[in-house]
């Protein structure tokens, strides 16, 4: 999966429904809201509850600095 990917712009949590960050170096999508990584498997993200893994603080802040700002934020 690409950043530029349209589907990234209607693809959501299925927990939130909020937006996910794209991380392409981990090959997942990242909701920062409720700290769940979600693997993408061959192109395919993997959107299922069960997929995601909720992830640490020390991990959670290591991501958000990977993945710069939040979807929908501005710089």
């Amino acid at each position: 999966m690409k950043p530029d990917d349209p589907l990234l712009k209607i693809l959501v949590c299925p927990l939130d429904k909020g937006p996910l960050t794209l991380l392409p170096a981990d090959e997942a999508l990242y909701n920062p809201r409720l700290r769940r990584l979600y693997p993408v498997v061959d192109g395919i993200p993997q959107l299922l509850p069960s997929s995601g893994v909720r992830v640490s603080d020390d991990e959670h802040t290591r991501l958000l600095g990977r993945a710069g700002p939040e979807p929908g934020t501005e710089v």
